[in-house]
């Protein structure tokens, strides 16, 4: 008998390419789908069970189909079809606590995969300049989508101490990108006018979706000789791009603000519905982060098929620009960039700030 695998999350866009993925692996005998939600997209020959991981049924779910593996992606920092924040963070969190407590009392589980984010390490002024998977925090999350993040990790921490016997694998993916990802931040490239911290230009990271579906097959299967599917990794591209960068490419001009108002319209826009302008994706915003992914290659044995530059550009293909030219945009940036009175609290914001860049001209 093959492993029969159970994905949570599968309505979401990255849920269903990972379902349809993982059935080809000669490996899998059975695919178990599951989500609160009925998917709007194919899902292959996948078993679709229409259960919610926040209600104890999921036990019965995984004693009944005998399931080996269990691959966690229904932790998100978006509703889905219009859903608040208080059912995603319920889903996020008392979801991870059900689906854990169903695993613990089913002996046929052996793997469990878990979908989690940068985001627990934060975005602090005095931040170290790359992150490893065990340093941390200067400052830990206080709300969002980052602090269920934190509270998900412990819960899965908790569990393998409770089953040393399942293998437990959590894969801290940066900010993914690519033609279906849907996340605060790909809402955010989105707006027409970008606003800005006045006097930051944080470094940002990313992933693309083809790369975190690769890493999940990777994470799900057993271990190749020398390599090893348990632990914790930094998942994302190589390199880094600032955010004046992003903009550039993006043809969408930036609006810089003091941090009040930004703050100010950042809370206008989450009312509004327009995208979920949180406070941590706020400080994201300001000071940035960068993550080591040496464990990645190193110990999980995967190179990303995209760097961040690459899965940026991408995003950008698929999405299409904005109103403005590349090319109009990157003149009026470096224009702006050149007055004394903010080149000069830029290079004060890079030299205090571990984690943001002073102003560059590079494209």
């Amino acid at each position: 008998m093959g492993e029969v695998v159970l994905v949570t999350g599968a309505a979401r866009q990255l849920g269903g390419r990972f379902v349809r993925r993982i059935q080809r692996d000669p490996e899998v005998d059975r695919v178990i789908a599951v989500d609160a939600a009925l998917p709007q997209h194919h899902l292959g020959d996948a078993e679709f069970v229409q259960a919610d991981i926040r209600q104890s049924t999921i036990a019965k779910v995984l004693t009944e189909r005998g399931v080996t593996t269990v691959v966690h992606l229904d932790v998100s920092g978006t509703g889905l079809g219009g859903t608040g924040r208080t059912t995603v963070k319920e889903t996020n969190v008392i979801g991870t606590m059900q689906l854990l407590g169903a695993c613990q009392k089913s002996p046929a589980v052996r793997r469990l995969v878990v979908k989690s984010s940068t985001n627990v390490y934060g975005a602090a002024p005095r931040d170290p300049a790359v992150f490893t998977e065990t340093t941390p925090p200067k400052s830990l999350p206080s709300g969002g989508f980052a602090k269920d993040t934190v509270e998900v990790e412990g819960y899965v921490r908790g569990f393998a101490r409770r089953r040393p016997d399942v293998a437990v694998c959590v894969l801290r993916f940066a900010n993914i990108l690519g033609p279906g990802a849907e996340t605060p931040l790909t809402e955010y490239f989105s707006l027409p006018v970008l606003p800005t911290v006045f006097g930051y230009d944080p470094r940002l990271q990313f992933v693309h979706e083809d790369d975190v579906i690769e890493v999940l097959r990777i994470a799900a299967r057993e271990p190749r000789r020398g390599t090893l599917n348990s632990g914790t990794f930094n998942i994302a591209g190589e390199g880094a791009l600032l955010l004046s960068q992003c903009s550039r490419r993006l043809g969408r001009p930036t609006v810089p603000m003091l941090l009040p108002a930004v703050s100010w319209f950042g809370s206008a826009l989450r009312n509004l519905g327009v995208t979920d302008f949180s406070p941590e994706q706020l400080r994201l915003l300001t000071h940035g982060r960068m993550v080591s992914t040496a464990q990645m290659r190193e110990t999980l044995g995967y190179e990303a098929g995209y760097t961040t530059a690459e899965a940026f550009e991408d995003f950008v293909r698929c999405r299409g620009a904005g109103l403005l030219p590349p090319q109009l945009v990157a003149s009026a940036v470096d224009k702006l960039a050149a007055l004394p009175f903010l080149a000069g609290a830029r290079e004060a914001a890079g030299t205090d700030t571990g984690g943001t860049a002073p102003a560059q001209s590079a494209n």
